[in-house]
């Protein structure tokens, strides 16, 4: 029997199928199509309308280039700006003040390689890391890391002698030649701390260690070399810390050597309120202290230009490394009208990609920085 009716008008229908008042305006979902090529740069710029994390890594892509790209040029003169700030070649010299932020773990992976070369080439203006961003890369000059496997048993590499980070290695000797390279050196700061009066910071500490390990594979090297401060809180939790703890034994009077984090924290506050009338740009891989103490430095100047977090954490159990860039406008620690980027992803996966559309595409040698500085 056939039935003589438009299925269009049938009540399931209607509900299942609701009608398209009209198209969203935006752009349409196009991924890279490997037909007509295997181009980086293409598949990189098709990224921005494949969806789903891919977007995230395009629009990461493009707050990161703004983020390069901007100058005090860019701002229209009004009757309120200061005359200082009238001069041309000031106005085209004077650029984004860029933070980055990166956990340990990055620097016992490869990441390291790409952070270095961000300080090397002077890309980046300050570095926020923990204990182990500090002393994993001196450790990595004086030995290596190797790969490993996350289903190796904790106990039978204790007996060992290796410790695993993830799915690396990282043999207890390299700590031995860690403590044997330090402690002359500490012996060294105890005594200019004893004699000279000298007040350690933990970026002084990792500035002096920077300089006395010598070699252009480090991050801290460069650091020392081209004057960037790399900041940590919370320098003695890991090996340095221990190396302070016991070198407090050794050398107790007058006093152990002392390490003041106040004054380091009113240094890198002063960096971000100081940075007037630059921009301030974030770019912060993983979560923790690196994060926090970037975001909270940039609230004292009422929030970053520009901001872009790699990481892993959600943010449902309402710990900061997983807090949305939303949250961070909500304390202040980012401008209001900013456009904040967060790819929800693993940084030894994105940092390289999102450096071969940004530094490593666009960056030419640094210009004279005829800004005010701190």
């Amino acid at each position: 029997m056939a039935y003589n009716y438009d299925i269009s008008k049938l009540p399931a229908m209607q509900a299942v199928l609701m009608p398209t008042e009209r198209m969203p305006e935006t752009p349409v979902i196009k991924g890279h199509d490997f037909n007509k090529g295997n181009d980086l740069d293409s598949i990189m710029q098709s990224m921005l309308t494949t969806g789903f994390q891919a977007t995230a890594v395009g629009q990461a892509v493009n707050e990161i280039n703004r983020m390069i790209n901007w100058r005090l040029s860019d701002e229209p003169i009004t009757p309120e700006t200061d005359p200082d700030h009238l001069d041309p070649e000031f106005r085209a010299n004077t650029r984004t003040r860029i933070f980055l932020g990166y956990t340990s773990n990055l620097v016992s992976a490869g990441t390291r390689e790409q952070i270095r070369y961000l300080v090397e080439h002077r890309m980046v203006d300050a570095l926020v890391t923990t204990a182990g961003g500090v002393e994993e890369d001196f450790i990595k000059c004086l030995a290596d890391t190797y790969m490993g496997d996350f289903s190796l048993k904790g106990s039978e590499l204790r007996m060992q002698g290796l410790n695993r980070i993830g799915n690396m290695l990282v043999p207890n000797s390299n700590y031995v030649k860690f403590e044997e390279w330090i402690m002359p050196i500490l012996d060294e700061m105890h005594k200019e701390q004893t004699e000279n009066g000298v007040s350690w910071t933990p970026s002084k500490i990792i500035a002096r260690l920077g300089q006395e390990i010598n070699n252009p594979e480090s991050i801290a090297y460069w650091a020392w070399k081209n004057d960037i401060p790399i900041f940590c809180p919370p320098l003695t939790d890991g090996s340095i810390g221990d190396m302070l703890f016991f070198h407090s034994y050794k050398k107790q009077y007058p006093a152990p050597i002392r390490c003041d984090i106040v004054e380091d924290l009113k240094r890198i506050n002063d960096f971000a309120m100081r940075a007037f009338p630059r921009r301030t740009g974030m770019i912060i891989l993983g979560g923790g202290v690196p994060k926090h103490h970037i975001c909270n430095a940039n609230l004292m100047r009422n929030g970053a230009d520009f901001s872009v977090f790699v990481n892993t954490a959600q943010e449902f159990d309402g710990c900061d490394s997983g807090a949305r860039p939303d949250e961070a406008i909500s304390w202040g620690k980012i401008k209001i009208d900013a456009q904040p980027v967060k790819v929800y992803a693993d940084a030894t996966v994105i940092l390289p990609l999102l450096l071969s559309q940004t530094f490593a595409k666009h960056w030419k040698p640094k210009e004279k920085d005829v800004s005010v500085p701190v």
